[in-house]
This record gives structure tokens, C-alpha cells and sequence, in this order.
């Protein structure tokens, strides 16, 4: 009896997808929904004495961020440090959900043409991100990465208190009324690249120094 229905199944192709669309989502809700209920997964982390140690970007680094996402960075970093050795000795500590809490989109990801750069924050100076954005092979003769000579040029910063307010409705972000309001001056005459230095040289400080 069981063979026959099994049977069935098989020569039916709208039961097989509605049977396998069922089992796909029952297992996804099975893995998924309960992230949503995990402190780890829904909290930013924090240090001792529950300083928060991920904190919404302040403007420079949004704005940063946002030429970033831009300019399509992502497609040959991630920002995701899996847990195995070989990852965590060449990168450091293995990526947390915690600290893509404020991330919209995240830059997690498999791709690595080039590095990862979760942990890239303080490794360099300014100047050597600098003049690695403008032409990688003048501190990395191997690099095959484009330069982005562009950059240098004025970012465009009017619409930042917009952005602020924006991440205050889809995220966790908590962008006081004084923050939004001080933001313009706080970005004001900066050029892309500074502001792309700025977003890289906080990537991966979050862990320093965490309970």
C-alpha cells in the first residue's frame, strides 16, 4: 500500500512540487524562525559593563558605506569569517551575527575574489587605504583589483539626514533628533574616499574587547 502511494507521488509531477514545496518550507520556518528569537541574532553585542560595542554607523562611515555598496565592493569581498581554523588564523575572530545588526543589506558572503575584510578595520593607515583605493598596485604589485581614481572627488552628503531617518524605520537603528540634526556638519566637505576609509577603518573592532 505504501509502495502504491509512493508510487503516485512519483508519477504525478504537481503533487512532487506541491509535496516538495512543503517539506523546503517547513524545514526553512524549522531553521529560521527561531533566529528571530535569539538574542545573538537579533541583539548588537556588547562589551563588559553593557557598553554596546555595535553602534549604528555614525554619518562619515555611512556615507562610506553606502559608496561601498555603490561602487560593488561586495562582489569580490565578503565579510563573513566562517568558524575553521584556516579562516580564523589569516583573518581573526569568525564572524557574528551581532555585528551586522545595524548592516542594511549585510556584506556577508562567499564570494572572495579579493580578501575578506570583516577584520580589515586598523590594519592599514589611512593613507595606505588611501592610495590602495586609488591604485591598488602601488602597495600590493600582485593586486588585480581596479582603482577607483573617482573617489576623489566631494561626496554627496545632502541627503544624509534623510538616510539617518530612514534606517530608524527599517532597522534597529536609534538616530536621536540632535544626531540627525548635527550630521550635516559632521560630514560636511569630506570626498568619497574619506569617507570609504572611514567605513573600512571600523570593520571588525567590535570583538576587541567583548565579554
Amino acid at each position: 500500500m505504501a509502495q502504491s502511494k509512493h508510487a503516485a507521488i512519483e508519477r504525478s509531477v504537481f503533487l512532487m512540487i506541491v509535496l516538495t514545496l512543503l517539506t523546503v518550507s517547513v524545514g526553512g520556518l524549522v531553521e529560521i524562525v527561531p533566529l528571530f528569537f535569539q538574542k545573538s541574532t537579533t541583539s548588537p553585542i556588547d562589551q563588559k559593563g553593557n557598553e554596546l560595542a555595535v553602534k549604528p554607523y555614525d554619518p562619515v562611515r555611512l556615507v562610506g558605506r553606502d559608496i561601498y555598496i555603490r561602487e560593488g565592493c561586495y562582489n569580490c569581498h565578503s565579510q563573513m569569517i566562517r568558524p575553521f581554523r584556516a579562516e580564523t588564523e589569516r583573518y581573526g575572530h569568525y564572524s557574528v551575527a551581532g555585528e551586522s545588526i545595524y548592516d542594511h543589506p549585510f556584506q556577508w558572503g562567499s564570494k572572495r575574489t579579493g580578501p575578506d575584510l570583516a577584520r580589515v578595520g586598523g590594519r592599514y593607515s589611512d593613507e595606505w587605504h588611501r592610495v590602495h583605493l586609488l591604485n591598488p598596485r602601488d602597495v600590493v604589485p600582485e593586486s588585480n583589483m581596479p582603482g577607483y581614481a573617482w573617489l576623489d572627488r566631494p561626496a554627496k552628503v545632502d541627503n544624509i539626514q534623510d538616510k539617518m531617518r530612514a534606517l530608524n524605520k527599517v532597522g534597529l537603528h536609534k538616530y536621536s533628533d540632535d544626531e540627525i540634526a548635527a550630521a550635516p556638519e559632521k560630514v560636511k566637505g569630506i570626498t568619497e574616499i574619506e569617507a570609504v576609509v572611514a567605513y573600512l577603518q571600523g570593520l571588525g573592532l567590535a570583538l576587541q574587547n567583548v565579554r
